[in-house]
C-alpha cells in the first residue's frame, strides 16, 4: 500500500470519527457552574490539544519549506510538508468542534478561546505545510541553481 493512501486513510478515519464524536464530545465538555480560571476542563483541555497540535504543524510545516528552498538538509521536504498539512488540519478540525461545542464566551470554562487559536494555528499549518508541498514539487528553486551556476562562474 503507498503511504500517500495509507495518510489518506488514516485522516479520513480521524476526521470520520471526530464527525461521530460530535454529539458525545458536546455533552462531555459541559463544566460545571462554577469554574475557576485554572481549571481543566474537558474543552480547555480539547483546545489545548488542538493548539499543540497545530503548532506543531507549524513548526515542521515550517522546516519542510525551509527543506524545499534548499535552506537547510538535502531532501525536498515533502514528507513534512504532508506531516504539517494533516496536523493543521487535525488541529483546525478539533478547534472547531470545540467552538462549535461552547455554550459559553470566554473565561466559562468551555475552551473556545483555545478553540479558536487551535483554529488560526492550524490554518497557519495548512497553509505552510501546502507552500513546501507545491514548492517539493517544482524541484531546486532558482535560487539554488544560480548560487551554484555563479560561484562556479567566479573561479
Amino acid at each position: 500500500m503507498p503511504v500517500r493512501h495509507l495518510l489518506a486513510a488514516v485522516a479520513a478515519a480521524l476526521l470520520g470519527g471526530l464527525g461521530f464524536a460530535t454529539p458525545a464530545a458536546a455533552h462531555v465538555m459541559v463544566p460545571a457552574a462554577d469554574v475557576g480560571a485554572y481549571t481543566l476542563t474537558a474543552g480547555r483541555l480539547w483546545s489545548v490539544v488542538a493548539a499543540l497540535l497545530g503548532l506543531a504543524g507549524v513548526v515542521i510545516g515550517g522546516l519542510a519549506l525551509a527543506r524545499s528552498t534548499g535552506r537547510i538538509g538535502t531532501g525536498n521536504g515533502r514528507r513534512g510538508a504532508i506531516v504539517a498539512l494533516v496536523a493543521g488540519l487535525a488541529g483546525a478540525v478539533i478547534g472547531g468542534l470545540v467552538v462549535a461545542a461552547a455554550d459559553g464566551g470566554p473565561g466559562t470554562g468551555y475552551g473556545i478561546v483555545g478553540g479558536f487559536v487551535a483554529l488560526v494555528v492550524g490554518l497557519i499549518a495548512m497553509v505552510l505545510g501546502g507552500l513546501a508541498l507545491a514548492r517539493s514539487r517544482r524541484g531546486p528553486g532558482p535560487r539554488s541553481a544560480g548560487v551554484r551556476a555563479s560561484s562556479s562562474a567566479r573561479r
